[in-house]
């Protein structure tokens, strides 16, 4: 059986900071509070509202569960951490090349991976999960820049992150406990989700 506990650890931790950060900034100022959770709640509901986002890291939880072992944890973390890199480029007006192009790319990618049920090396999984975040953190950086309150927008988010890895990782884990069909819904779902990469790449 999988334990991913560092990963429930990590995702625990995010939560109640989440949790407790708010109430803390509603009392440091109308105004200022205001902003402060305003900021968090945008940044978490942010990647929930839009499609490239939900796929990307459905799907990095999702072959975390395929590859199994370290994976289930250290694919997640490595996305998380890295993206939390390319939002800081992003927010200090850092350039990077095809940011765009790289969100479009990435979702293909990682669905592909799924559909053909490739296992990948987890070091190599993890670099290659690590250049995806960048490029999605990036973005999402230069989003949050103009917030006066850029960091509760980060914790939101990164909340948020995490949830939807969860969320990939408890599917994978249930598809593993079906016999025979796994590999024909990883095969399905994986298509489907190369074809919306794909129209959100063209788009």
């Amino acid at each position: 059986m999988h334990r991913p506990l560092p990963f429930v650890a990590m995702f625990v931790t995010m939560f109640v900071a989440s949790a407790v950060a708010a109430p803390a900034f509603a009392h440091t100022g109308a105004g200022a509070g205001h902003e402060l959770v305003h900021s968090l709640t945008r940044g978490f509901l942010h990647p929930l509202s839009g499609l490239d986002h939900v796929l990307a890291m459905v799907a990095v939880g999702l072959y975390a569960a395929h590859l199994g072992g370290r994976a289930l944890w250290l694919l997640p973390a490595a996305f998380a951490g890295t993206m939390a890199a390319g939002g800081l480029l992003g927010w200090a007006g850092v350039p990077l090349p095809m940011v765009e192009a790289g969100i479009g790319l990435s979702i293909i990618a990682m669905w592909l991976l799924i559909a053909l049920g490739v296992r990948l090396p987890t070091v190599a999984a993890v670099a290659l999960v690590g250049v995806f975040a960048l490029v999605h953190g990036h973005t999402h950086g230069s989003e949050g820049a103009g917030f006066a309150a850029f960091l509760p927008y980060a914790l939101g988010f990164a909340t948020a992150t995490v949830l939807l890895h969860a969320a990939g990782i408890a599917a994978g884990l249930a598809l593993d406990r079906l016999g025979m069909l796994p590999a024909a819904l990883r095969r399905a779902a994986g298509a489907a989700g190369a074809l919306a990469g794909l129209a959100i790449l063209a788009g």
